[in-house]
This record gives structure tokens, C-alpha cells and sequence, in this order.
């Protein structure tokens, strides 16, 4: 891979003690494809978790941040024109001779904590769009629902047990329904009802 520092020139960041591979003022410039940063393994372990890499940053007072922070940024036009950019890609792959007993997911996010009153507002996922006033977006989508290989998944989503109180439950009035959200599928838009009765 061609860049335009040698691999693995570093320096230490004094605002933080920190080692780091270019900077935001004077960046690697890659000139061909490849990995910059890759950690390859194999685990034969047949008990506990292994993982590739840990981070874990706690909040002790009022800022805010994140663990991990991934921002493509395309300004080339007509940018992946044989493929996709991703701000991360997850994948889990179970290949030829491999099995799952438990369970097995791409990407799993998980809100919780010892704290029965939290507040704030709080999600295991959000999705949010960030794009300028002014624009037409109607090829853009909260969530795009794809099957890249020759095998379809044909679940939309695995829900809990029907409950009184759950995120999945009967409906018990006659509801009128008021408003819809819009799905694309094959060109064509469909629309899921929802009403502000049960």
C-alpha cells in the first residue's frame, strides 16, 4: 500500500501521552488500496470471550464523547463506484464447517446499567440523518434492507413474546389509523399504518 509516510511512523500526542499514526492537520496519505491499521488472529479457545480489541473509557463527570468514533468523509466525486463506503462495517461470517450453539451477531448493541433511573434519552441504536437544508432525499432511508449473497433472509426482525407492555403486543381498541411510514421495496413505496390508539 502506498502512502506518503513510512508505516508505523509515529508520535506522541502531549496533550494526551498518547501515540499516534498522522493527525488530523497532517494525515497519511494513502495512494492505493489496503489496510492502514489491521490485527489479524485465530482463537482456539473453548471457553470465555476473546476479543481482537477492548476499549473502555468511563465518564466520571459532565463531558461527553464517544468509545470509538468512525467518520468517512468523501469529497472525490463519484466516490465508490465499484463498491460501497461505510462509516464501519461489521460482519460476522459463519463459513464451511462452522457452527453456532448460541448466538452469533454483526453488530449487537446493548443499553443497560446498574442505575433503575437514568434519565436523558436512551437508545440501544440511533439513527440519525445529518445532511443539508435544502436537498431532496428520497434515495435515503433510516435503514436499508439488503441480501448481498445468493441466500435471503426472509425474517424482517425477531421480536420478543406478545406482551401487555412489551415493544410487541396485541392490539386492544379499534384504532383509526392517522398516520404511515413509508417502505421502499423494488422501486415501490409501501406504508406500515400506526395510530395513537392501541
Amino acid at each position: 500500500m502506498a502512502n506518503t509516510k513510512a508505516i508505523g511512523v509515529a508520535f506522541a500526542d502531549p496533550a494526551f501521552d498518547s501515540v499516534q499514526v498522522g493527525s488530523s492537520g497532517v494525515p497519511i496519505a494513502i495512494t492505493s488500496a489496503g489496510v492502514l491499521n489491521g490485527a489479524y488472529a485465530t482463537t482456539s479457545a473453548t471457553s470465555g470471550d476473546t476479543r481482537l480489541s477492548y476499549n473502555k473509557l468511563t465518564f466520571t463527570s459532565t463531558g461527553s464523547g464517544e468509545v470509538v468514533r468512525g467518520f468517512a468523509v468523501v469529497t472525490g466525486a463519484g466516490a465508490a463506484a465499484a463498491g460501497t463506503i461505510n462509516g464501519a462495517h461489521y460482519s460476522t461470517s459463519v463459513n464451511t464447517g462452522g457452527t453456532i450453539s448460541g448466538a452469533a451477531n454483526a453488530i449487537r448493541a446493548t443499553i443497560g446499567g446498574s442505575s433503575t433511573n437514568p434519565g436523558g434519552t436512551l437508545a440501544a441504536l440511533q439513527l440519525d440523518s445529518d445532511f443539508a437544508t435544502g436537498g431532496t432525499w428520497s434515495n435515503a432511508s433510516f435503514m436499508r434492507v439488503t441480501n448481498s449473497g445468493t441466500g435471503e433472509v426472509g425474517n424482517f426482525a425477531l421480536m420478543p413474546a406478545v406482551s401487555a407492555t412489551g415493544v410487541f403486543r396485541a392490539k386492544v381498541g379499534s384504532p383509526v389509523v392517522t398516520h404511515t411510514i413509508p417502505v421502499v421495496s423494488g422501486g415501490t413505496t409501501y406504508y406500515i399504518m400506526v395510530s395513537t390508539v392501541a
